[in-house]
């Protein structure tokens, strides 16, 4: 049995990803990718996981056939359907036997509230929709189920005709249900709209109400609370705002936006923060980039960049953030760019551990990444690069190696066709490692040469793994004689990290951000590998 929040204060949370947010262009997921969100919602906490609508397709069949032999901890699964079709009783239509047969604790259907949808889409009578309404809600209750009645384009139905759209709520509750939730299908409401039209409602039907938002007017959140804010206790969204069109409410937002803001609870004690990690294994399973500029749950949600801003941050947390990051599991993030002051720099340094007392270094290196970035450099997103800039600064630093020179050229050879070949030379401790390496291309040729050269010294060099290769052209009207950044992401058995490069010659844009990638990860692995190498002597 599910535990279920209860009191007065407790807002409940319906999750449709599988079923509303798949209508999403581009977003398919199999029954097992089902399944493990469903799995990872119900570890969230949500009241209610939509599986999907199992009489429209095989593969909701199989999620029902699936979920029924599980265990759920805190949700219950939910079947989707339509109201009975007109002319035919429940129990000889196909949709209502479908949501019967899949075994789900509770039945959501659709109705038609709009007037609209009645005599042009359905094309029955307006008394008839009424009957569809009461008979197929009593009908699943009669069965044993728990249903939620989705009344679809009820606020574009209320303003059309407020009296008949209270009609089909009314037709709802004799029925026998409980919960009506006002719908706005087509998202075009504004979040003014959603709290008089709620609030009217409430004090005029006898049952409980939520809300179901979509996000064409950009609003799907705005509204969704603007709902609670009026009386209702059951709000339907999808993780990340997935959804047809411009997606529904995002429940990612919506759920901090009512604990954090409004005081309410949606999820168990203590599972808000697990909503960062939550929102990018959604994201990883359906298979899309997380929306990193997304509020509370994206990466850059807390990033600052500004250097008046990081110089407030530093001196009192609150002075930039609207709420503690860790709050949602998220975190503060100070960046790096040509807008920086000392602050990000002093920030950037506690990052890495590095202790930068002398106020004159930080002030060069702050100097050099304006520099640097006004000729094509983006510091942003190669913290790494910053991090050696800062090494650099003190000079006691010796660097693990330094380079003389290389060399890379592509040829077609007659009998074995694209050929390409580099050749390093470099100085390690003293002594010069000349090698030459073939490669599928000259910055693979170059990788190859350069990890020859160092391994003799450095075997560690063979755990380090280039894992992604950027390229930016930024001044595409130079056409081949453009400006070029590359962004070079490289992982080990300790961490990931970013580095960059930039020139009007890609070779050596890309032989920049090799050279400091390279660089360190010998630094870190030294790092890492110290305090093992104290404990065994000890």
């Amino acid at each position: 049995m599910s535990k279920q929040l209860k009191g007065d204060n407790v807002v409940e949370v319906y999750d449709t990803t599988l079923r509303d947010g798949t209508q999403g262009e581009g977003i398919w997921l199999s029954c097992d990718d089902k399944l493990r969100i469903a799995k990872r919602l119900d570890q969230l906490g949500v009241t209610y996981i939509e599986g999907g609508w199992p009489g429209s397709n095989p593969k909701d069949v199989e999620f029902f056939e699936k979920a029924r032999d599980m265990e759920w901890e805190h949700a219950l699964i939910a079947a989707f359907g339509s109201t009975r079709r007109k002319d035919t009783a429940p129990e000889d239509d196909g949709n209502i036997q479908a949501l019967i047969q899949s075994q789900a604790p509770v039945c959501t259907v659709f109705g038609k509230t709009w007037t609209l949808h009645v005599t042009d889409v359905l094309r029955t009578t307006l008394e008839e929709n009424l009957r569809m309404i009461e008979d197929s809600v009593a009908y699943l209750i009669g069965q044993g189920r728990k249903v939620v009645y989705d009344a679809e384009h009820f606020f574009d139905g209320y303003k059309a005709d407020p009296d008949y759209a209270l009609e089909t709520l009314a037709a709802a509750v004799r029925g026998g249900v409980d919960l009506l939730v006002l719908c706005d299908t087509n998202g075009g409401s504004m979040p003014w709209e959603i709290q008089e039209i709620t609030r009217t409602v409430g004090s005029k039907v006898n049952a409980r109400l939520g809300i179901h938002a979509h996000n064409d007017g950009g609003c799907g959140v705005a509204n969704s609370i603007a709902a609670v804010k009026e009386g209702a206790m059951h709000v339907q969204g999808t993780s990340n705002g997935y959804g047809e069109r411009c997606g529904n409410a995002n429940l990612c937002v919506v759920i901090p936006d009512l604990e954090l803001k409004l005081g309410k609870r949606c999820l168990p004690e203590g599972n808000l923060r697990q909503m960062y990690d939550f929102s990018h294994f959604v994201a990883e399973v359906i298979n899309v980039s997380p929306n990193e500029r997304e509020a509370y749950v994206g990466r850059s949600a807390f990033a600052h960049k500004g250097g008046v801003h990081v110089a407030a941050l530093r001196r009192n947390i609150d002075s930039y953030q609207h709420v503690d990051p860790e709050l949602v599991g998220n975190e503060m993030r100070v960046v790096v760019s040509e807008l920086s002051g000392r602050g990000n720099l002093m920030s950037k340094a506690e990052d890495f551990g590095l202790d930068v007392e002398n106020q004159e270094d930080v002030a060069g290196v702050l100097k050099d990444i304006k520099d640097l970035e006004s000729r094509g450099f983006s510091f942003e997103a190669a913290e790494a690069s910053v991090a050696l800039m800062l090494k650099r600064a003190d000079e006691s630093y010796v660097a693990p190696f330094e380079l003389v020179d290389y060399t890379t050229y592509v040829e077609h050879r007659q009998g074995r066709g694209m050929v390409t070949e580099a050749t390093v030379k470099v100085r390690v401790n003293g002594n010069v490692f000349h090698t030459a390496a073939e490669g599928n291309g000259p910055v693979n040729a170059l990788d190859n040469a350069f990890r020859k050269a160092l391994t003799e010294t450095y075997p560690e060099m063979a755990q380090f793994h280039l894992v992604d290769y950027k390229v930016r052209i930024l001044d595409s009207e130079s056409a081949t004689g453009a400006l070029t950044r590359v962004l070079i992401d490289t992982q080990s058995e300790f961490e990931r990290w970013s580095t960059v490069g930039a020139s009007t010659n890609i070779i050596e844009a890309s032989w920049q951000a090799l050279a400091d990638s390279f660089e360190y990860g010998l630094l870190r692995y030294a790092e890492e590998l110290a305090p093992q190498a104290t404990k065994v002597n000890a």
